[in-house]
């Protein structure tokens, strides 16, 4: 007759074992080699009397620097919400079954990705060229093509409507993740197909839609300077009517420089806060930045106190 084998005591066992931290060797030796490197680059930077640190101090908080940066702001905020807001709308023609309304989103998307950000942009400038009269097809209406398309509201155009093309494909990609049962079971219930789409789909498409979001406003932040081009007085074209009068060039580029990585970087801890908002569903969440540096920290410290 088989007798059952007593369990085994778990704490009987791992006396029995020495238990050795794995070696990450390779992980610290690449660590130290690119740490050497940012040391030897920061150096020579920093030492090198061209780049103009001096003047860069002077014009970092200037007045019409922080003017500029703040229409690069406006713009980003203003472009993205417009565009934003007809991606929405582009993507939901983009998945309609009729072929006229489908039809027309693709030639939109098509035609606005297929140009240069930068040609829309001369295009609207010198619309007067083509409209040198507006009346939106409104008895009594004419409207001075010079006088209504400003640099101001020719750059908003420019870059919302093209950035409307790029976002469109990002929502629709979003509304595609979600699995169309929900909209039958929604549809079920007795839910119009806009308040499917507004309270079940797009909800749950947001945790797609929210990444590349965010590197569209990234990019959106940078793609501003374009706008200088039409004599738009943001971050880039301040710097450069500084530039054109002292000839301090490379200064006032590096003063620009820093702003846009100032900015970007506030962005991107935004876009990661944002992102874990969406992802509460999740089990795992990432951690913060906070908790990889305390992370970081303790294991610092355990090493320093063996």
């Amino acid at each position: 007759m088989s007798t059952l084998a007593e369990p085994l005591d778990v704490a009987d066992v791992a006396t029995q074992f020495t238990v050795v931290r794995r070696r990450h060797t390779g992980r610290w030796l690449a660590a130290v080699v690119v740490a050497v490197l940012g040391v030897v680059v920061a150096q020579n930077v920093l030492s090198n009397s061209r780049f103009g640190w001096d003047v860069v101090g002077q014009y970092i908080s200037d007045a019409s620097i922080i003017r500029g940066l703040g229409t690069t702001l406006f713009l980003t905020v203003v472009c993205m919400a417009i565009g934003t807001a007809l991606a929405v709308l582009l993507a939901v023609m983009r998945l309609s079954s009729n072929p006229v309304v489908n039809g027309a989103a693709f030639v939109y998307v098509s035609f606005f990705r297929g140009t240069p950000v930068l040609v829309q942009l001369l295009f609207w400038f010198n619309l007067a060229a083509l409209y040198p009269v507006i009346s939106f097809g409104i008895p009594g209406v004419h409207l001075d093509a010079n006088t209504l398309i400003t640099p101001m509201l020719a750059a908003i155009m420019g870059l919302a409507l093209n950035e409307a093309a790029y976002m469109s494909e990002i929502v629709r990609a979003g509304i595609l993740s979600v699995e169309w049962g929900q909209s039958d079971a929604a549809s079920a219930l007795g839910l119009t197909k806009g308040q499917t789409m507004r309270r079940i789909v797009l909800p749950q498409a947001m945790r797609v839609i929210v990444p590349p979001t965010g590197n569209e406003t990234i990019g959106m932040l940078k793609t501003t300077a374009l706008v200088s081009v039409i004599a738009v007085p943001e971050l880039l074209f301040s710097s450069q009517v500084i530039y054109a009068r002292n000839y301090e060039t490379i200064p006032l580029l590096i003063v620009a420089s820093l702003w846009y990585l100032a900015v970007t970087a506030v962005l991107g801890v935004g876009q990661y806060y944002i992102e874990r908002h969406f992802a509460r569903g999740n089990r795992n969440l990432p951690p913060t930045p906070i908790q990889r540096l305390r992370t970081f920290a303790r294991a610092i410290t355990t090493r320093s106190t063996r």
